[in-house]
């Protein structure tokens, strides 16, 4: 493999770690949120999102 191609899969996985992040605390603040609020159907909802997306 290239030098340069070696570093632009190393920019893709950053990228796509960055988006995991990203989504792993949107959807934390979405939990917390609905906890707040004592919405148990969307937690529950959130809840098999984040299995769904391995986020848990």
């Amino acid at each position: 493999m290239s030098m340069m191609n070696k570093n632009r899969q190393e920019i893709v996985t950053q990228a796509a770690s960055a988006h995991q992040e990203s989504l792993r605390k949107s959807l934390q603040h979405r939990l917390e949120v609905a906890r707040a609020q004592g919405n148990e159907s969307l937690i529950r909802q959130l809840e098999k999102e984040a299995a769904y997306l391995h986020l848990q």
